[in-house]
Parts: C-alpha cells; structure tokens; sequence
C-alpha cells in the first residue's frame, strides 16, 4: 500500500459526477469531469478543475481517471465472531434445526473462536476497508459463555483502527436477553464503549414479547443508548413485536430517532395497507431499518420502505461463520443486489441503489445537482476504475483505494512524478 501520511496534499485527475444527461425526458448518462482534490487535515479543502491553478509545493498524488464514491457503510455485521482468516470450514446443515440448535452449537463454538478473535475481527476490518467501507456498526455476543470477553477483544481489535475505521457496537444477547438471563452483563456491557442495547427475537427465543422488548428499552433508557435488535420472527409474532416496539417509541421521547430494527422479515408479510401505515409510523418515529437485502422466496419490501421515508441500511451481516459462508463484505455489492430487486437497470435507478450503502450519501441530487464531495466534507471516499456510479453499481469494479478522514487505509495511488 503507498504510504499517504501528508496532512496536506493533492489527489489529481479524480472523475467526479457533473449531472445527468437526458434524451427528451429520459435519463440515460451520467456528466463527469475530472477535479484535483485538495485534502488538507481529513478534509476537503477545495475542488480544483481541470486546467485551474494549483498550490505550490504540496505533495501530490495521481487517481488516473478514476471514480471516486462516497464512503461505503457496512451497517449490520459481527466482527466479533468469523471463520475468516481461518482454515475452510463450512457451516453445520441446517436443514431440521431451530434457532435453539444453532444456539446450543455456537455455546460450543465461542471458546474455540475467542482465542483468535482479535486477529480474525482486524482481517475483517481490512477486508470491509479493501471494499471502500470505513464505516461500520458491528453486534457482539453477550452470552452466558464467553462473557464480556468478546465484547473486550472486539474493542481490542478496533483500537487498533481509531484512526482508519469508525465503527459502532451494539451488545447482542445471541441467546436471548431473558432465555440466557444476561440483563447483568448487558448493563455491564453499556459502561465499556457500546454504543447501542441489542434484543433478540422476544417471542420466539425469549418467549415473553413485552418482558423482553421491556427490558431491552430499559436498559436502553437507563443508559442513554441506541437500540438495534435482530428481529427475524414472521407473522403473527414479527408484526405485533414491531407494532409494540412503535408503540413504545411515541409514547418515550427519548427513543425516537434511537431504533434500529435489523432484518425485520415480518414486514414481508404485510399487505399493501398494512405496509403502508407501518411505514409511515416507521419514518415518523425515526426507526430505521437494517437489512442484509435477502434473495429467495422472501422479497423484503425495501422500496416501498424508502419511498415512505423510512431510513433503509445494509450490511453483510456474516462473512462466513457457522451460519453463512457467502458474505463478501463489498456493500457496492449491495447496492447492484437492490438495484436488481427494486430499482431496475436504467442509468438513474443504478445511481440511485447506492445509497442504501452509503447512509443515503449520493454524489448527485434527483435532480442531478452535484452534492457530494463538497469543500469542507469529511475526506472520505474510495476509488474505482468507472465512469460513474451506475457503472459501479452494475459492474462491480474494484475498489483500487481508499481514504478514510483522509488517510489512505487501503490499496495504493500513484505518486506524481514517480
């Protein structure tokens, strides 16, 4: 990787999107030109075009042409517990098995984990930032078996990272927050840099709805924190914990613009009315949704979700682990899936997916006003060999740099005059 460890410096011959190209009523381009980007102390000083004046004597490097997207956010994955980096080792069948099963392995599987799990989490940091992502929301288990402890060796490994990777952890009661009667060590969790209280199907695993939501929302008034619970259960149980989650929300003040419901699958379930008014309660009340876009039988109906208002996210959620094997940890990758489930294949839908793993950051407006970089941003971003943003959802081209409050945290750029 070349070394960027300038303050203050150049990146030349970056492409930046101008606007939207029409024919009649029809977008079908996207308008680029090529900018000099001064960074000066993780932010973007200025935005210098082609043929325009530039300081003297700064240190200057050289994008070629390339792309550059906004920083890509991986919003739903667990650090703290990955095969990756490890031998190959596909997960048990699945077929047969409850969620109960799957708890049972892992209590056997955590000690084997831990002792590699500072090491493990820090490859899959690098692996999030080789895919433009510096921005992440990490679960950790807090379980009767491993304790504190993942929760300490994730923290470990992120400090390693304070300057290239900003992440935020949410304390996971994989086992259940009443079933593996983990309220003390959730509350002890909440003192030592977690972010947010998580939960886990209240019906289903917990087997006490209200008890379970209660005590999650508890924890989180008590403390100050966010919440973002797994919510996998369908229909009846998913739509009344969400309906008693809402419900919560407008009558607490203080957790509206707090919740996160990652998953959510009962929302699939829904017919149109429905859907419609739950949404709107959704976005009225701030709760966002965290979804890993799902392929197969179930279509979660994530557009209709960001039509509404609701804030949509995604994540890659496993990498690989004894529950899924196919995670990349590319959130472009995202984009190009929901832009094939709900968006389409024209020049404006492709530009537009991307902002389901951007946090809703888009380099044009719907209008096709340029809105991102601007002077004064964060100097975030990643480089790619395409021509726009639709060209980088639909093709997937690798990420060949990326720069995190302006530091280069991964691939290389070539140095002018070198």
């Amino acid at each position: 990787m070349t070394s960027v460890k300038d303050t203050h410096y150049l990146i030349a011959d970056v492409r930046l999107e101008e606007g939207f190209e029409r024919d009649g009523d029809v977008i079908v381009a996207t308008r680029t030109a090529l900018y000099t980007l001064e960074i000066r102390d993780g932010r973007i000083a200025a935005l210098h075009a082609a043929g325009s004046l530039l300081p003297a004597g700064l240190p200057t490097y050289r994008a070629n042409g390339q792309l550059a997207l906004p920083t890509l956010r991986d919003m739903h994955i667990h650090l703290d517990k990955t095969f990756y980096g490890g031998p190959w080792q596909a997960p048990r069948p699945r077929k047969g098995k409850t969620i109960m099963d799957m708890i049972a392995l892992e209590e056997k599987l955590l000690p084997q984990l831990l002792p590699t799990s500072v090491e493990r989490a820090e490859g899959l940091i690098a692996l999030l930032q080789s895919k433009g992502s510096t921005v992440a929301r990490s679960h950790c288990n807090i379980d009767p078996v491993s304790g504190l402890k993942s929760l300490e060796h994730l923290k470990r490994a992120l400090e390693k990272h304070t300057d290239d990777f900003a992440c935020e952890i949410v304390a996971f009661p994989q086992h259940g927050l009443l079933h593996s009667r983990v309220e003390g060590l959730m509350r002890e969790a909440m003192g030592i840099g977690v972010d947010f209280v998580g939960g886990l199907d209240p019906t289903n695993i917990d087997g006490a709805m209200e008890k379970s939501l209660d005590a999650m929302f508890q924890i989180a008034l008590d403390t100050g924190k966010g919440v973002d619970i797994h919510l996998h259960e369908g229909n009846p149980s998913g739509i009344a914990a969400i309906d008693y989650m809402l419900d919560m929300v407008e009558k607490t003040p203080a957790l509206k613009n707090r919740l996160t419901i990652s998953h959510a699958f009962a929302l699939a379930d829904l017919g149109p009315e429905q859907l419609a008014q739950t949404a709107a309660r959704l976005a009225e009340n701030g709760v966002a949704i965290a979804s890993t876009v799902p392929i197969g039988r179930m279509v979660m109906p994530l557009a209709q979700l960001c039509e509404a208002g609701v804030a949509v996210m995604t994540g890659t959620d496993s990498v690989i682990d004894h529950w899924s094997p196919f995670g990349s940890g590319d959130m472009l990758e995202k984009a190009n899936l929901y832009a094939q489930l709900y968006r389409g294949s024209d020049e404006y839908s492709l530009s537009r997916s991307l902002a389901i793993s951007t946090g809703g950051v888009l380099p044009l407006d719907d209008d096709g006003n340029r809105v991102w970089p601007k002077v004064g941003d964060e100097a975030g971003f990643s480089l790619a060999p395409a021509s726009c943003t639709a060209e980088a959802v639909a093709r997937l081209p690798a990420r060949t740099a990326t720069f995190h409050k302006g530091r280069l945290v991964s691939g290389s750029v070539e140095k002018a005059g070198t």
